[in-house]
């Protein structure tokens, strides 16, 4: 549900349904976003059965175009799912597989490199990963070792992937920053077939469910698969990955924090949402959905109103919101007994 956008994020209205990099639902800067490189019934949404109406009532989207996951069993066995169902609708057709939470600036250069990458990702064959020239290190983020240049085509300049790297510690991010790594922004280019040739070669366990799907059963898919990421179960081992370096600005909104990079900062550096009144404060990241905040000579605070919860935390301890919902009772959210 994204726990780090705690209390505002709750599993009936998870981060994508939130306005954090614009007025608007991340989930709809990403519809539009897309708007002249894809049709709109070539869109499709993969989610939980829960949010298909909301998200239908915030982007206009059909009812058919959603891939309705029966559970949640990692990202490998919904693309897989994805891919073999697009496969058998549209055969020869290259998906482009991008996430409902990224901020991303200028559309227009996001929609030129997928092409692009669309384009080689036909041609050779290949499953391709967009990557991110790092500003920062960030623990939080997957990196990939870039290798030399092995072919593309117009803004999509394709490199082989020496190899992934989960997420580090801040040491060794920094020193990756150092070394030229990229971050693995889980933007992926290949065409259905392609995934499903190397899905096999390399993750049986999740291909020998293929056979439930052409039986129609994709309960019976989802009941099987192992829970798996796509990068763990194919990228990590297929030999026919490269990594295309982005040409637009990136950020996963991924916590509170974030609010800082996508969102306009006043004169002193603070960025608000909603009613809010700052005197003497500075770099502060406040949101409120009813009533008004006021805050007078604080600094670097990460203050959230919402219902009857109000949540104050430091700039710096906004990321461990899932250490604090651990030790908070069910009353609030939190799982603590």
């Amino acid at each position: 549900m994204g726990s780090r956008f705690w209390p505002v994020s709750t599993p009936s209205r998870p981060k994508q349904l939130l306005p954090l990099g614009s007025e608007r639902p991340l989930i709809v800067d990403t519809v539009e976003r897309l708007d002249g490189l894809v049709p709109p019934e070539r869109i499709r949404v993969l989610t939980g059965a829960s949010l298909v109406e909301p998200i239908r009532h915030a982007t206009g989207l059909p009812a058919s175009s959603f891939l309705v996951e029966p559970a949640a069993r990692g990202t490998c066995p919904v693309l897989a799912w994805a891919a073999w169902t697009i496969e058998r609708e549209h055969p020869g057709a290259v998906l482009a597989s991008i996430h409902a939470d990224h901020v991303i600036d200028p559309p227009a250069s996001f929609r030129a490199l997928l092409a692009d990458s669309a384009h080689v990702a036909a041609r050779e064959g290949l499953l391709l990963t967009t990557a991110i020239v790092p500003t920062r290190p960030e623990p939080g983020y997957g990196y990939i070792e870039p290798g030399e240049v092995v072919g593309g085509h117009g803004t999509a300049e394709v490199r082989k992937v020496r190899r992934f790297v989960e997420k580090p510690d801040r040491e060794t991010a920094t020193g990756y920053v150092r070394d030229g790594y990229l971050w693995n922004s889980g933007i992926f280019v290949w065409s259905a077939a392609t995934f499903l040739r190397e899905l096999r070669a390399t993750a049986p366990d999740v291909a020998a469910a293929l056979e439930h799907l052409e039986r129609d059963d994709v309960d019976a898919f989802f009941r099987e698969v192992p829970v798996t990421t796509v990068d763990e179960a194919v990228l990590e081992r297929s030999d026919r990955v490269g990594t295309v370096p982005a040409t637009f600005a990136w950020d996963d909104v991924g916590a509170w924090e974030a609010l800082g990079r996508t969102r306009q900062a006043d004169a002193d550096g603070n960025v608000s949402v909603g009613a809010v009144h700052a005197v003497e404060a500075h770099r502060n990241i406040v949101w409120s959905e009813d009533g008004r905040v006021v805050l007078f000579g604080v600094d670097d605070l990460v203050v959230v109103r919402t219902g009857d919860v109000t949540f104050v935390t430091t700039r710096t301890r906004s990321p461990d919101l899932k250490a604090l919902l651990a030790r908070l009772p069910s009353t609030l959210g939190g799982s603590a007994s």
